[in-house]
């Protein structure tokens, strides 16, 4: 597990698990909302890097200061932000988990850490370091999912092409 300040004034809590086997009873919590702690679960095979979660994570944060959240809770705001996409269902499905995903991305805004040892316990896997993003990436999927062309990573690392699309998204 590891914090990081996204705004100043609020952290990021991350914790990422590999070998996972209880998503479809963690999918089922978060559908019907009784998970508790409530925590972002993304699909980690699409995220190379902490970076865009970060700024998926700020754009969140700044949607509920204006009080203008897309979806129910922040978390969920942050999955969704994470997407790229203004489909809220297909966010969700997308880039959260499904009922067989083993490798998942925990995220929880100002979490403790006793809080982080409840989402800890929540997941049935182990708990691996972050550095393992980058090189259990699916870079094929995440290509093909944002839509990202040769000649932009020829200028740009994938996680500042992901940045790009999730800063860009309302604009477009």
């Amino acid at each position: 597990m590891k914090e990081f300040q996204v705004n100043g004034t609020t952290s990021l809590s991350l914790a990422l698990f590999t070998d996972v086997t209880n998503s479809r009873q963690l999918l089922d919590s978060v559908q019907t909302g009784k998970l508790e702690p409530e925590v972002a679960l993304l699909n980690a095979s699409l995220v190379p890097d902490v970076f865009p979660v970060l700024a998926a994570a700020h754009k969140a944060l700044l949607s509920r200061s204006r009080e203008s959240l897309t979806t129910r809770t922040l978390h969920s705001e942050l999955i969704y932000n994470y997407s790229g996409s203004k489909h809220i269902s297909e966010s969700l499905k997308r880039c959260g988990i499904s009922d067989d995903t083993t490798y998942v991305l925990a995220a929880r805004f100002a979490a403790s850490q006793d809080e982080m040892k409840d989402v800890a316990e929540l997941i049935n896997g182990k708990e691996i370091d972050l550095a393992e993003l980058e090189t259990r990436a699916n870079t094929s999927h995440i290509l093909k999912h944002y839509k990202i062309t040769p000649e932009e990573l020829a200028i740009s690392s994938l996680p500042d092409a992901i940045v790009c699309r999730i800063a860009a998204r309302d604009a477009l």
